[in-house]
């Protein structure tokens, strides 16, 4: 029970915990002068002397001399007899010091000592991890997973501290083992039950961002700007960059000599097509690049109503709808337009509208959400491509196709 037993893992709780010399000289004595006051009801004529180095304590009484009649408080004063026996060069008013040992304070009040002890360095661990990572919120960190659960990924940092990433934050690709190394954002840090909880992410814009400030170094020295990003986690994203300087391409420095930087940051992310696109505060101009690979033929916008009616040659109409829809998705996302495709008419075509009367109004705007916005746009296609595209049932698909062919027989 001496001193040394007590507080003998400071240094490794220095080490670990990432605490401070002077907080955990702090803590340390607190902790002892609670135990001083309750022990002899107040603390204020005690010193308590830490060694952090040494991993030690002392704790000295200071009473003052007084006559062996005039003893009232046995913890404020000492007997003039009792002092001399020790050391005869004492007088009256004097001040004796003593060392408490902590064997003096019994076996309870020694254990409740280490107890309370263990629990303020633990809380301190809490509120530094908290105010650690509080600070790195927006940051990408580098961790190893070191549990694979159904819902979440538990990762531990250079620390040891553990940090978790949901499934929700997961790219649907992502796919780990215990020992993989990972790379995420910091998205936010929660107190759950006074426990710091600290949540990852690898599908917020935020973290594209992030890999973008790592590999090109322009945009990490502010000679380029990314305006805006928007993504599908996975499937694709879209980049709208800027540069300051005339000299600089900014798509060019972004995508890197012979596709390098880009590449980087696509197998980062699991093969996400990423397209950079250089900005524009021209809409129309800035629709059609959004709109890329796909050439526009010509364009309408309403600023006001905030639509964009895009026209296409055929071939050109399922690029810029893009797989499963994606592309125009993006664009729509990134340009804040509503933008919907046609097909140009060629001649002895019919737009789709025109079948009303015999298609369902609900049929016919699935299909143009789909790209086939004219009677030979359906007609060119199989009927289970136009079914899947346009989510139809296919019988739904086949009735829609007997009544187009039927308008060229």
């Amino acid at each position: 029970m001496d001193n040394l037993n007590l507080i003998s893992n400071f240094a490794e709780f220095k080490e670990l915990k990432n605490i401070d010399k002077s907080t955990m000289i702090g803590v340390l004595e607190d902790v002892f002068r609670h135990a001083l006051q309750k022990q002899y009801e107040t603390d204020e004529n005690f010193d308590v002397i830490i060694n952090p180095e040494k991993g030690d304590l002392e704790i000295w009484r200071n009473r003052t001399v007084v006559e062996d009649d005039d003893v009232e408080n046995p913890n404020m004063q000492i007997a003039v007899s009792e002092v001399k026996a020790i050391d005869p060069t004492y007088e009256i008013g004097d001040e004796y010091t003593d060392e408490i040992k902590l064997a003096s304070f019994g076996r309870r009040t020694v254990l409740s000592l280490r107890q309370n002890l263990a629990s303020r360095i633990l809380d301190l661990e809490k509120a530094n991890l908290y105010e650690k990572y509080s600070d790195k919120v927006g940051e990408i960190i580098t961790g190893e997973v070191y549990q694979v659960w159904k819902k979440e990924v538990m990762i531990l940092d250079d620390e040891e501290n553990e940090l978790v990433l949901p499934k929700s934050e997961q790219i649907p690709n992502d796919f780990y083992r215990k020992g993989d190394t990972i790379k995420a954002i910091v998205k936010s840090v929660e107190m759950n039950n006074n426990q710091p909880r600290i949540i990852l992410s690898r599908t917020v814009n935020q973290f594209l961002e992030r890999l973008f400030e790592q590999e090109v170094p322009e945009i990490f020295d502010g000679l380029i700007t990314i305006k805006k990003i928007v993504r599908i986690p996975g499937e694709r994203a879209k980049v709208a960059v800027e540069s300051y300087d005339e000299r600089i391409d900014p798509v060019g420095a972004c995508v890197g000599m012979k596709g390098s930087r880009i590449y980087t940051i696509v197998k980062e992310l699991r093969n996400e097509n990423i397209d950079v696109v250089n900005y524009t505060a021209n809409t129309s101009l800035m629709i059609q690049r959004a709109l890329n690979p796909a050439q526009i033929s010509s364009i309408t916008v309403d600023e006001e109503k905030m639509t964009a009616a895009v026209y296409l040659k055929p071939d050109q109409v399922s690029l810029a709808i893009g797989k499963g829809g994606l592309n125009i998705r993006l664009s729509k996302m990134l340009t804040g337009y509503d933008i919907d495709v046609y097909r140009e008419i060629e001649e002895e075509d019919v737009v789709l509208t025109e079948f009303a009367d015999e298609i369902d109004g609900w049929i016919i705007e699935a299909l143009k959400n789909a790209g086939y916005d004219t009677a030979k746009s359906v007609l060119e296609n199989s009927v289970e491509e136009v079914a899947s595209r346009a989510d139809l049932e296919l019988e739904q698909a086949q009735k829609v196709a007997e009544i187009l062919k039927a308008e060229f027989k």
